[in-house]
């Protein structure tokens, strides 16, 4: 149960966050509290034996630097009854639903989720069922991905996605394709995170030279490339198997017209 109050910025410890401060990003919001007021309040957890005051930060970051900014001693908090790892998975479920995110971000704020989930659940565990076919396929079980969906407001298929994102992409392909195109294509990431790790690091040293992704697993791709037809030896495989196949009359003819086409003509004769 959330319980509103006025509190003073200095009783607010801010704790290790997952979403690092971006000061233009506050200053902007100063702005609008500046004009409006503060539309939304920030949401906080009891922490009396907390070093900076009485509560900590869960959400809202940006929001508290903004009024610091404007130099406004307190601020409107929901404040609520929870531990570290309540606040963190609130703070992972606010951050989910943010624009600005890409699908590499929601999958590391999935990846921490699920490691908050193990802690108190324990290990993921394998299962084993049957596809459409009736082939058996390991897969995961539904609890993590359905609690989280509902948890978060995703789909389970969304969870699942960005979960093997967060749990197979190396983290220097990760960290190379970070503020680019790619890292908000989800279809290119899971690609990319279904190539073994060699290959994955290779792509990621490949992407510091070159952006462009076709370039990048063509760079990588060591499979033997298939020789070029040669279309001379083609066509004598081609004469050899319709020779083979014509009758005496054919094979005359054809003779005939070798020996016509041979020969030089009277001007050819003439020089």
């Amino acid at each position: 149960m959330a319980e509103f109050k006025s509190l003073s910025l200095s009783k607010i410890s801010i704790s290790t966050r997952l979403r690092n401060l971006d000061e233009d990003l506050a200053r902007v919001i100063s702005g609008s509290i500046a004009e409006y007021g503060l539309m939304n309040p920030i949401t906080v957890r009891a922490t009396p034996r907390a070093k900076a005051g009485s509560y900590t930060l869960i959400a809202g970051l940006h929001r508290l630097r903004a009024t610091e900014l404007l130099a406004i001693e307190t601020i409107d908090c929901f404040v609520l009854k929870a531990d570290q790892a309540d606040a963190q998975l609130l703070e992972i479920a606010e951050n989910l639903h943010r624009n600005e995110l890409s699908v590499i971000d929601r999958a590391v704020a999935v990846l921490k989720y699920r490691e908050l989930w193990e802690e108190r659940h324990g290990k993921i565990q394998k299962i084993s069922a049957r596809n459409p076919k009736g082939q058996v396929v390991p897969s995961e079980s539904h609890g993590f991905s359905d609690h989280t969906a509902k948890r978060l407001g995703l789909h389970p298929k969304t969870i699942k996605r960005l979960s093997q994102i967060a749990l197979n992409l190396h983290a220097d392909l990760r960290s190379a394709v970070k503020g680019t195109e790619i890292a908000d294509n989800q279809s290119t990431l899971l690609k990319l995170s279904r190539l073994e790790p060699v290959k994955q690091k290779q792509a990621a040293a490949a992407f510091k030279q070159e952006p462009d992704l076709k370039m990048v697993l063509t760079a990588i791709d060591d499979r033997p490339k298939p020789k070029r037809p040669d279309p001379e030896a083609k066509a004598f495989s081609d004469l050899v198997n319709a020779w083979q196949r014509a009758g005496t009359e054919t094979r005359q003819r054809f003779c005939d017209y070798i020996v016509r086409t041979d020969q030089p003509s009277q001007m050819e004769a003439a020089e």
